[in-house]
């Protein structure tokens, strides 16, 4: 099949936006239009490609197309900067990561994008926050055309490499441990989390063999998580990049023996674009200087969601 760009426009919109009208709102034609661009998308497939469901989404198939959809956008996009010059919008680089990526190394990333690029070209980043062991998901559904996932295998159309080690140690406030943690800490102790996906500390009782705390809080946003750690709502595993102001501060109480290593790796589309080498240069320096080398991080906690590849003698 040759699908049209009308055709794959279509259905892009129509993921994005959750309905066929809103589609054809932001396409600026009928929702008939819409309608007749799936049905021979769909005839030409030969089979389904949306859930006909509110809001609408793509099937496995339709996500494949979806993912064609975009990255033919981004060559198109390119292609329009460089023919019209400096007049042209953006480009837009969708990128999947973690909340604990974006508030320390990451950061790095939009240091050097907010630079102007030598050619001249701009860009206009769109971030999605997620979890690094579900953030490969956005890029098969064609959310995102770059992603920090602790996943090490590439997904199908992307390339992978590991981009280093995000450490982090178990920590209390001292206020909830004024004279050091007990031989059994955490055990007992309230405890943090980030949202129900994050396994991290989870993981760390189970690799201690100690049992579900008590209470346990949810604190959904990185620099939030870590102020409550600070304040004494609970106990949690902080990046080191965080945890330096608090240890400096004499703040808190490391729970150890030892810190937990979490892998991440960047995977991308497979395309040659001037504007996704760039943000990929950008992440690989960005990587090197905010976290530990990749060599040496493997397999040793086994976690669900946020300690895939992580490391420690818990």
């Amino acid at each position: 099949m040759d699908p049209a760009p009308a055709q794959l426009a279509a259905l892009a919109a129509i993921v994005d936006h959750g309905t066929f009208e809103a589609a054809a709102r932001h396409l600026h034609v009928t929702p008939s239009a819409v309608s007749q661009r799936i049905r021979s998308l769909e005839q030409a497939a030969g089979q389904v490609l949306v859930r006909r469901t509110a809001p609408c989404r793509p099937t496995v198939a339709g996500e494949a197309l979806v993912r064609l959809a975009r990255q033919t956008a981004l060559l198109r996009a390119e292609a329009a900067e460089v023919l019209a010059g400096a007049g042209a919008g953006p480009v837009v680089l969708t990128v999947a990561v973690s909340a604990d990526a974006l508030a320390t190394w990451f950061r790095g990333v939009l240091a050097e994008l907010a630079r102007p690029a030598p050619d001249g070209s701009v860009v206009a980043l769109r971030l999605h926050v997620e979890d690094q062991a579900y953030s490969a998901d956005l890029l098969r559904r064609g959310d995102a055309l770059g992603a920090v996932t602790s996943e090490p295998g590439a997904v199908q159309g992307c390339s992978s490499e590991p981009l280093g080690a995000l450490r982090y140690h178990a920590v209390a406030a001292r206020s909830l441990l004024p004279d050091g943690p007990a031989p059994d800490a955490p055990a007992g102790l309230p405890m943090v989390v980030y949202n129900e996906q994050d396994d991290l500390q989870h993981a760390v009782l189970r690799a201690r063999g100690l049992p579900e705390p008590p209470v346990v809080h949810r604190v959904p946003t990185s620099a939030d998580f870590a102020e409550a750690v600070r304040l004494g709502l609970g106990w949690g595993l902080l990046p080191e990049p965080q945890l330096a102001p608090m240890r400096e501060a004499d703040e808190v109480v490391d729970l150890g023996p030892d810190p937990v290593d979490v892998a991440l790796h960047w995977q991308r589309w497979r395309l040659d674009t001037p504007a996704l080498d760039r943000l990929s240069d950008a992440v690989r320096r960005a990587a090197r200087a905010g976290m530990r080398p990749a060599g040496g991080v493997g397999g040793g906690l086994s976690a669900g969601s946020g300690a895939a590849g992580a490391t420690g003698g818990w």
